[in-house]
């Protein structure tokens, strides 16, 4: 697996933990608000709201929020208007970079943007300059303790799965973004534990880097994940288990 999928699963697993709450609460909540924007207020009829309300379960988020968030996004309350925006650019040792950001402020989220990008030794990219390099998947998480690898390839593959992998403490499950809901469905009805299911970039080929570019990156990648307007962070770096373990020390 590559070592931009395995910082994508210890950033989820630090969502759950994350002591910000306040902050994290904000950003989950705009999620919700614009996928019940984008796809209506049924999270069994729209994938996306049906993970990010899962997403804010998962951090213990009161059902009263979930439900008045989605009332915001379809409309039926009065709140602030997100607009979805994507921006892409370079991190050090030339790794591609995208940038899902909701804001309800386009200025501000480019200025911001830039400034993470120019001091953590990135530049900010024209629009089109990296996403050629990405594909969107559907994917899902699943504990690996919960199946065995023979059962979820079963069960998987039938469902439409493009390819199954370890990554970490889970199972990673790739599908066309046509079939997620499809795999979810499959899954669960063969009693298969899902950690979450959603819609990613996944990068087409990645980019090896050694201990101190890593280390740029990876500073690169919080600094991101810290702005209020970031929602989802994709690039295509590749860190070897070693590096990865020094890193961690």
């Amino acid at each position: 697996m590559s070592g931009h999928s395995k910082w994508a699963t210890t950033k989820h697993q630090k969502a759950v933990k994350d002591a910000r709450r306040g902050k994290l609460f904000a950003k989950t909540i705009r999620i919700i608000e614009v996928a019940a924007r984008e796809g209506g207020g049924n999270p069994d009829a729209n994938p996306t709201l049906s993970d990010a309300i899962a997403r804010a379960r998962a951090i213990s988020m009161p059902n009263d929020t979930i439900e008045r968030a989605v009332k915001r996004g379809t409309g039926e309350m009065e709140g602030v208007k997100y607009e979805t925006l994507t921006y892409e650019g370079y991190g050090p040792g030339g790794v591609a970079v995208l940038l899902e950001v909701l804001t309800d402020n386009r200025n501000r989220a480019a200025a911001d943007v830039r400034r993470v990008f120019t001091k953590n030794g990135g530049t900010l990219g024209d629009p089109g300059s990296v996403a050629w390099m990405f594909t969107r998947k559907g994917v899902v998480l699943i504990p690996r303790n919960s199946v065995t690898e023979d059962d979820l390839m079963l069960a998987a593959m039938e469902a439409g799965a493009d390819d199954i992998a370890e990554d970490g403490d889970y199972w990673q499950v790739l599908c066309a973004p046509t079939e997620l809901q499809q795999l979810k469905d499959a899954l669960a009805e063969a009693g298969i534990e899902l950690e979450s299911a959603r819609f990613s970039m996944e990068p087409n080929a990645t980019v090896p880097l050694d201990r101190e570019s890593a280390d740029k990156v990876l500073k690169l990648m919080d600094a991101l994940d810290d702005e209020d307007d970031v929602q989802e962070i994709y690039s295509n770096f590749e860190i070897s288990d070693e590096i990865m373990a020094e890193l961690n020390a």
